[in-house]
Formats: C-alpha cells, sequence, structure tokens
C-alpha cells in the first residue's frame, strides 16, 4: 500500500510532461529526420479532403471584413482595449505574424498561423498577443473554416488601420494553418531568451555578419531590440541593425523607414509596472491561466497596469488615427533618454506643449510624453533613414502610398506568386517581388507531347544533361514561401545562368540548343515547358531500359519570364550551396552534408521515402555534378535501376573513409576499391531509418515498384510550382 497523499498512477505516465531523454539526447551525432515530417496530415482535424480555397470561396468576406472592424471598438473588460480601440494591438499581431519571414530560406512569416504554437506563442517579443488572438476568437468561431487563423490575423491587421483611416492597398487569402508546432525551424543557437547579440554574429562590429538565415538580432525577438543594442542605446548602432534585420526581410532603405513610422503611428508601448514579477509565457502556464500567459498581479493586471516591452506611452498626438503625426513629434523635438516604470530605456521630448502630447489611453484627464525607441531614433540619426524620414514629412500621401505597399509586402511576401491569391480586395497589378509568370495561350495534345520528346531525345543532347537542367531548374523550389521552381525558366536568366551549382557551360549547351528546338517548331511552346519535357522524357526512356514501361505525366502550361519581370538581387537568395541529389556541395560547411540535404528536401516538400528514392535514381542515372562517380554504384548508368540500393546494402562490401566526405566501397574478397561515395550515400545505409527504406527499395520484388515511385517523385518536383494544377 502507497500512503502518501498521492498514489502511485497504475498506468504508463510522464512520457508527455517529463523530461525525458529522446533519441538525440541519447545521441546527438544521429541524423534527425524530424523536420520530414513536420506536417504530419494526422495532426490536422480538417482531412485530406479539405480544400481552402472551395472553403473560402463561400465566405461572406464583406460581413467579415464589417465585424472585424466592429471589433476593434468592442472593448473588453477581461483586456479593455487603449483608448477603447484594438487597432494597435491588432496591427502587432499581424505585424509579427509577418515579420518573422526571412528571405535566405523563405521561412517564418504568416503563411502558416505558426504564432499560435511554441516558440513563436511564447517568445519575449510577442507578449500579449495571445490576447489579441484570443480577442479574436468569437469571429474565427463564427466563420470556421472559411476563414484560416492565418488568413484572420493578417486581415485583422488591414482592417484596424482601415478602421482607423488608412486605405490598404489590398489583401489576398490562401494562407492554410498547420496544426502542431514547427519546432525545426532555426530560430538562432542560443538556450536562452534575449542572449547577447554576439552569440548570433561572426563578428561582432561587423552587424552584416548575423547568422545567416537569421534576421532577427535576438533570440526571442522578431526585429531589432527597442532599447538599443543589447539594450544600451546607440541609435547609429542600432540603425545598422534594422537596415540589416529589414535587408533580410527584402525591404529598402524607403520600405524600413516607411514600416517602422506607419506600425508606430498608432497604438502604444506598454511598462507601466515590474516586468520581473510577470508570470510565466503561454506555454509555462498554469491550466488555470486558459492558455494565456505573462499574467500581472499587480494591480487590474491589465489597462493601465499592463506591461508587455517595458517601455510606456504612445508615439503619436492621436494613436488611434492614421496621419503623419509620427513624423511631427519625431522631427520637431529635441529628444533625451528615460527610463520607463518598468525600468526600460525609451526618449521622450525634453520639451512638449502639454497639449500636444497624447492623452493617457485610460484616463482621459492626464496626458504623458510620447515616446520612442531607439529604432525610431536610428530614423533621424542614420544621415540616410533621415533623408527619407524628412521626404514623408513633407509629402503626407507619398508617405501613405509607401507604407501601404510596404505593409501588403510584408504581409503577403511569403504568400507566394499572385496565382495563389484569394478573395476579392486582391490587388490585380503585378509586382516584382511576387516573381511574376507571363502566361501562356497554348495545349499540347498527347501527340505532339510525344513528337516533342522524340525531337529532345534525338538532339544531340545527352539524357543526363537533359535530366540535369531540368533538376536545376525545378530543384530551386521554396514551399516555405512557394517561390523558384521551373515555371518562368529564370535558369535561363541572371543570376541563375551564372550560379556555380547550374554547371553554367553544360546550362549554355542545353538552353541553346532546346532554343534552336524552339525556333523550329510549328506551334509556340516555352522554354520552361520544354526544359521540364527534356528531364521527363529521358526519365522515361531510362525507365524503359529498366524493363519498366511507364509513362512520366507532363503538364504544359509553364510561361518564360523576363529579365523585367526578376529581381535578380532577390533571386539571389535561391543560388543553392549543395546538393546532396546531385551530390556537390560548394565549399565544406560546418554542417554535414545529410543535413543540408535534409534542409532543401524540406524546402521542397519531399517526404523521406521520397527523398530516397530520388537519390537512388538520380544516382543510378549518373546526374552528379561534374560527372563524378561518387556513390554511382552501377554497372548501368544512365538505367533507371535500383542497383544504388542494391550494392549499398551488399555485405560484400566494407566501407573506408578516403578523405574529407569521400569514401572508398571495397569488395571484400578482391580487396580492391569498387565504387567510391560520399557522407551523403553512405548515410542511406547507416541510418537506421533510411536504411530500412533503402532496403526495402533493394528487394527484388521491388524493382518496378522503385520505379514508379520515382517517376512520383520526379513528377511531383517538376510541378511543385504549378499553382494552377492543385
Amino acid at each position: 500500500m502507497n500512503d502518501s497523499k498521492k498514489g502511485k498512477c497504475p498506468v504508463m505516465h510522464g512520457a508527455n510532461t517529463v523530461k525525458q531523454k529522446d533519441i538525440m539526447e541519447w545521441w546527438p551525432k544521429s541524423l534527425n529526420l524530424d523536420i520530414l515530417h513536420q506536417h504530419d496530415t494526422k495532426t490536422n482535424p480538417l482531412g485530406k479532403d479539405f480544400n481552402y480555397a472551395e472553403e473560402f470561396k463561400k465566405l461572406d468576406f464583406e460581413a467579415l471584413k464589417n465585424d472585424l472592424k466592429e471589433l476593434m471598438t468592442d472593448s473588453q473588460e477581461w483586456w479593455p482595449a487603449d483608448w477603447g480601440h484594438y487597432g494597435g494591438l491588432m496591427i502587432r499581431m499581424a505585424w509579427h505574424s509577418a515579420g518573422t519571414y526571412r528571405i535566405a530560406d523563405g521561412r517564418g512569416g504568416s503563411n502558416t498561423g505558426n504564432q499560435r504554437f511554441a516558440p513563436l506563442n511564447s517568445w519575449p517579443d510577442n507578449a500579449n498577443l495571445d490576447k489579441a488572438r484570443r480577442l479574436l476568437w468569437p469571429v474565427k468561431k463564427k466563420y470556421g473554416n472559411k476563414i484560416s487563423w492565418a488568413d484572420l490575423i493578417i486581415l485583422a491587421g488591414n482592417m484596424a488601420y482601415e478602421s482607423m483611416g488608412l486605405k490598404t492597398f489590398g489583401f489576398a487569402a490562401g494562407r492554410e494553418d498547420i496544426w502542431h508546432p514547427e519546432k525545426d525551424i532555426y530560430w538562432g543557437s542560443e538556450k536562452e531568451w534575449l542572449a547577447e547579440t554576439h552569440n548570433r554574429y561572426e563578428d561582432d562590429k561587423n552587424r552584416e555578419s548575423l547568422d545567416n538565415p537569421l534576421a532577427a538580432v535576438q533570440m526571442g525577438l522578431i526585429y531589432v531590440n527597442p532599447e538599443g543594442v543589447d539594450g544600451k542605446p546607440d541609435p547609429l548602432k542600432t540603425a545598422q541593425d534594422v537596415r540589416m534585420t529589414f535587408k533580410r526581410m527584402a525591404m529598402n532603405d524607403e520600405e524600413t523607414v516607411a514600416l517602422t513610422a506607419g506600425g508606430h503611428t498608432v497604438g502604444k508601448c506598454h511598462g507601466n509596472g515590474d516586468a520581473s514579477i510577470l508570470g510565466p509565457s503561454p506555454e509555462g502556464a498554469d491550466v488555470s491561466e486558459r492558455g494565456l500567459g505573462w499574467s500581472n498581479p499587480k494591480g487590474k493586471g491589465n489597462a493601465e497596469d499592463t506591461v508587455t516591452s517595458g517601455l510606456e506611452g504612445a508615439w503619436t498626438k492621436n494613436p488611434t488615427q492614421w496621419d503623419n503625426g509620427y513624423f511631427e513629434v519625431l522631427l520637431n523635438h529635441e529628444w533625451e533618454l528615460k527610463k520607463s516604470p518598468a525600468g526600460a530605456w525609451q526618449w521622450e521630448p525634453i520639451y512638449m506643449k502639454e497639449e500636444d502630447k497624447p492623452v493617457d489611453a485610460f484616463n482621459p484627464n492626464k496626458r504623458n510624453n510620447p515616446i520612442m525607441t531607439d529604432a525610431d531614433m536610428a530614423m533621424i540619426k542614420d544621415p540616410a533613414y533621415r533623408k527619407v524620414s524628412e521626404r514623408f514629412y513633407k509629402d503626407p500621401e507619398y508617405f501613405t502610398e509607401v507604407f501601404a505597399r510596404a505593409w501588403f509586402k510584408l504581409t503577403h511576401r511569403d504568400l507566394g506568386p499572385k496565382s495563389r491569391y484569394l478573395g476579392p480586395d486582391a490587388p490585380k497589378v503585378d509586382l516584382i517581388w511576387q516573381d511574376p509568370v507571363p502566361s501562356v495561350d497554348y495545349s499540347l495534345s498527347d501527340a505532339e507531347i510525344d513528337d516533342l520528346k522524340e525531337q529532345l531525345l534525338n538532339s544531340g543532347l545527352s539524357r543526363t544533361e537533359l535530366i540535369n537542367t531540368a533538376w536545376d531548374s525545378a530543384r530551386t523550389f521554396r514551399g516555405s514561401d512557394f517561390r523558384g521552381g521551373a515555371n518562368g525558366a529564370r535558369i535561363r536568366l541572371a543570376p541563375q545562368k551564372d550560379w556555380e551549382g547550374n554547371e553554367p557551360k553544360r546550362l549554355q549547351k542545353v538552353l541553346d540548343k532546346l532554343t534552336e528546338i524552339q525556333s523550329g517548331l510549328a506551334k509556340k511552346v516555352s522554354l520552361a515547358d520544354l526544359i521540364v519535357l527534356g528531364g521527363t522524357a529521358a526519365v522515361e526512356k531510362a525507365a524503359r531500359e529498366a524493363g519498366v514501361k511507364i509513362k512520366v505525366s507532363f503538364s504544359p502550361g509553364r510561361g518564360d519570364a523576363t529579365d523585367e519581370m526578376t529581381d535578380a538581387e532577390s533571386f539571389a537568395e535561391l543560388e543553392p550551396i549543395h546538393d546532396g541529389y546531385r551530390n556537390w556541395l560548394k565549399k565544406d560547411y560546418d554542417v554535414n552534408a545529410e543535413e543540408l540535404m535534409l534542409d532543401r528536401t524540406q524546402l521542397m516538400g519531399l517526404t523521406a521515402p521520397e527523398m530516397t528514392v530520388v537519390i537512388g535514381g538520380m544516382r543510378a542515372l549518373g546526374t552528379n555534378y561534374g560527372g563524378t562517380k561518387h556513390g554511382v554504384f552501377t554497372e548501368n548508368e544512365g538505367v533507371l535501376t535500383n542497383d544504388f540500393f542494391v550494392n549499398l546494402t551488399d555485405m560484400n562490401y566494407s566501407w573506408k573513409p578516403a578523405g574529407d566526405n569521400l569514401y572508398e566501397i571495397i569488395d571484400r574478397k578482391s580487396g580492391k576499391t569498387k565504387w567510391t561515395a560520399t557522407r551523403v550515400d553512405l548515410v542511406f545505409g547507416s541510418n537506421s531509418v533510411l536504411r530500412s527504406y533503402a532496403e526495402f527499395y533493394a528487394q527484388d520484388d521491388n524493382k518496378e515498384r522503385f520505379v514508379r515511385d520515382f517517376v512520383s517523385a520526379w513528377e511531383k518536383v517538376m510541378n511543385a510550382d504549378r499553382f494552377d494544377l492543385k
């Protein structure tokens, strides 16, 4: 008998709540495949047949917008609105949802509604945004599956601005919710919130050395520390961080000033209390908190006692009205450093007439000094930013126009091309950052496609050249922000045509021949389609030579983008520095080649089995960069066989290190080197999970299954950016 007050639990327990070692803690060097299972469909309650675009069409969009505008001034007792208007809070929620986006890998941003889950829901910089989402819940409940959380969060920000007088540039829906945390996104190597910034800089004095792909300067921040670098006010130094972090969101100086000013034209900072006594963030709070966090035990715990950033005050005289007040205040006063009631550094005017100060958010008989963050002061201390600020001050209409466009870009950058936009308020204009591709007006019959295949196969180009060109064109696709891919044939334009990973000399040879074929066609066919069709035809023939008669599907309809449609600087971020599928590394990196392969695989939207079958097929087809033979475990190179897996799992061979990222495969009987391989090749025989897939495809009864699975994965890669087919 157990005499303690708490009896022993008679069932298995603790696995989900008690800290225990997982596989990666026991064996930290093991390859973690979790990133490829990030959005397992079993977590999605909507089911595989749910079509968000179709549900959205049923939405009464105008009614939804009206409900959101009414929400802005419907102050709730449990979390009262500043000046009776939730606009500032809703804008901050939308901003912080979109603001995690970074151009280097396209991850973050508003596209998945990931602000609902850890770690983002509990980031210090997202304090009290849990209240904003909870205020939105009645609206979400009413409209249900017709509007995702991801879309609703951004639309709420838009409606907040409109309710305060701004004419926005528009809104497009199309963001689909995830249903569990994106725990495998790299947000930084720090082990604590708001660790000093030198932790993520190669050289702390060089602010451009910020660890890629990160954009925020500290763990737990969306952008920069409002008090200054590492909490030490210095507007000129802060300006360097602001410029870098906004650059990594593809924003220029003008857009940066507009967004900073426009975001701070409305709302206020909250720091009227002791931040050290706040309760835990939502993920660490007790169940009695109902999923909310940062509980303040002082006074009301909200309203005038709210503590969020620690800074306290509004930026402008009219914090619930869109106007040019931000620049009026910023440029027409001298500023001094002061401490907020919570002890945070903030800038306040040295002198301001009482009637020019903003009224207190909860006491209409009291006026307070406006405040500026260190980032705000950077807008006048940095010479380039000041020049923009002065222009905006003199031309309020121009400021409003630039902000509206920049806000749209901020909140829609990761939604992908315009073809993915849903809703009546989506702008019709093409914007260069949307990576526009011209539409095509032709169709191809099966007979015409077959004829083109024959021309391509008999063009004098090798099957490998056709396959590699198609692959290199398509592999740039990123499911994180829906950029890249074969549509547009940007592989023939700068900067892609000159990327080392695209083997420019070989690429130009193929493009010249395809252009020649195109010019001789009776019917106009885009180069984008010809590039994909060439690889498709080569794969199909390689499958037939392996004894599997299979038709590799091809869907025409890709357009050819022009230089004028291409933001070359932005596209530079998509340049591959590795490709495990073609066994290539641009140079040695701190991260192992197989880990880089997983990152690319996840961005391309492939699963672990699909990754495995594509690697095996590409090796058999002899598609390695530069024609190297590493991992080409076959005597029938160019034929789509499962030989890679058969020989990888054959115990008649031993493996021996032969240099950096290089191994020899040795015949046990003769002692001679049979093949060479890289880490990417051998991980499919050493990692227990990947080996299980390799053994599956090595089975005698799975030779045809291997070909069919490879073809299915190939089609998926080639059509990843064909949103018109989804």
